[in-house]
């Protein structure tokens, strides 16, 4: 994608670009109809982040090239939500003459929802004092009504929150109304309107399993609480702290009883229960699970946790990186047979590729 641009009338083309290169990726296996989930041409992104350059009295968002390296001033974002496009030249606007907003002001992240919340995080190479938090305040109250927006400052070493550093989202999944606890700086789904078409693919795959289900690197809950109300119990993993509390956060949010949070990696789930039935305090003798949902990082499935996720009889796996996906699918359609794939776009004109696969044991 040309930085910071974005071409809605190619869009459909680069779609279907990516469709036939992850057809091409996965052609050794017998694949069903490939579904395909657009993003929003424009206005996508609920996450960004930017430099601050400062040129004498003007003050403005960058952004670095990955190609030439060189900086690229940002006046207008059409990638990020309408919510973030919009408020971007705000911000510059209050900021150009408030010294103590501005000084050695270094970067500025967004986090936005679909339900309308913007927190914003201002970065220093400076100290941050009381006078900066009174500064903060006073613009926050500024801002009001017209931007409910919450500001968070950064420096080495400190942080300092005004009212909280997180945001809530909404996804409908079913029918059902979910919340999320989307921490400052801690990892979600940056679109979430393809990561609310993710959680519906999933739980409508859901409807057709049965018994208990694992799920390995769970991150906030973003599965886990969509899919809760498909199985008896939910056993749920994750090895950030951060995103361990937002999880046990949105399952009390949500009022959900059946799933169960565990601080481990998928390396030492695998472990455990290659050597035995329990995992930490949970004993799982009495439990019935038959479905394993992975979202595992670009490297994909580790030997030991592939063995383990082909001792179960449905798998679904999300996957970032279609050739990890394709090699991990080498040893799991010895077992399995692919009975759904689906082609999330995340990350429109770009070459990334999000992909959803359900397998059932043969």
């Amino acid at each position: 994608m040309r930085l910071a641009q974005v071409f809605p009338e190619e869009y459909q083309t680069q779609l279907a670009d990516k469709q036939q290169c992850l057809t091409e990726i996965l052609e050794r296996y017998r694949l069903p109809q490939m579904s395909v989930h657009p993003s929003g041409a424009s206005h996508y992104r609920q996450r960004a982040e930017f430099r601050i350059w400062h040129n004498g009295e003007d003050i403005y968002h960058a952004m670095f090239d990955p190609e030439t390296k060189l900086k690229v001033r940002i006046d207008s974002f059409p990638v990020a939500s309408k919510l973030i496009a919009d408020f971007m030249p705000v911000l510059l606007q209050h900021l150009q003459h408030n010294h103590q907003l501005r000084y050695r002001l270094y970067q500025v992240d967004y986090l936005a929802t679909l339900s309308g919340e913007l927190l914003v995080s201002l970065i220093y190479k400076r100290k941050l004092d009381e006078q900066w938090l009174a500064a903060a305040q006073k613009l926050t109250d500024t801002l009001l009504p017209e931007w409910p927006v919450k500001f968070i400052g950064r420096s080495r070493k400190q942080k300092l929150v005004l009212q909280q550093d997180y945001v809530t989202e909404q996804f409908e999944v079913n029918g059902q109304a979910l919340r999320y606890q989307q921490v400052e700086g801690s990892f979600t789904q940056p679109n979430a309107g393809v990561n609310q078409q993710m959680l519906q693919w999933a739980a409508e795959i859901s409807q057709s399993l049965h018994g208990d289900l694992l799920e390995l690197y769970c991150g906030n809950g973003n599965f886990s609480l969509a899919l809760a109300s498909q199985f008896q119990q939910v056993v749920a993993t994750e090895l950030s702290r951060t995103s361990i509390k937002s999880a046990q956060y949105n399952i009390a949010l949500n009022n959900i009883s059946n799933v169960q949070v565990l601080q481990m990696s998928a390396e030492d789930v695998a472990e455990a229960l290659n050597n035995g039935n329990c995992l930490k305090h949970i004993d799982l003798t009495g439990m019935q699970l038959n479905t394993v949902l992975v979202d595992p990082p670009r490297a994909g499935l580790d030997p030991a946790t592939l063995q383990l996720v082909s001792r179960f009889n449905d798998i679904l796996y999300i996957s970032c990186n279609p050739q990890t996906l394709a090699a991990n699918l080498a040893e799991l359609t010895s077992s399995h047979s692919i009975v759904k794939l689906a082609l999330f776009d995340q990350f429109p004109y770009s070459q990334h590729i999000e992909t959803g696969v359900w397998l059932r044991k043969n």
